[in-house]
């Protein structure tokens, strides 16, 4: 589990650790007129730098927290997107994409992660 998502180490299928920075969480509607939360990371490994941007849409954030009984945060958003970056990374899926959205179901699983970390 990561302990912070704002910092993080992921190791990709090659072999290649890539350090991982969150950027920033901004609503998206004012940056590219989507109901959804975007949460912007860069990634490096050697010379090799990426940014990655997970849009959280708003619709199946707000039916997640409805379903976990939570509230919608800024640090919950933050540790979600981590978490799809990281499953990202780790298996090398959509990485030629800037910007992905994880469906309701991956993020049910995220959910899943966080809450069995909390309770740990």
């Amino acid at each position: 589990m990561l302990q912070n998502y704002r910092h993080f180490e992921v190791t990709d299928p090659f072999g290649r650790t890539w350090q991982v920075d969150f950027l920033w969480l901004q609503t998206a509607i004012s940056i590219r007129h989507s109901d959804s939360v975007d949460v912007k990371f860069v990634i490096a490994s050697g010379a090799e730098k990426m940014e990655k941007a997970v849009a959280l849409v708003h619709p199946r954030l707000l039916e997640l927290a409805r379903r976990s009984g939570r509230p919608v945060t800024d640090p919950w958003c933050g540790r979600l997107a981590a978490l799809h970056l990281k499953r990202m990374i780790e298996t090398w899926e959509d990485m030629e994409q800037p910007l992905v959205t994880p469906t309701l179901e991956e993020l049910e699983q995220y959910q899943s992660q966080l809450s069995q970390s909390a309770a740990a």
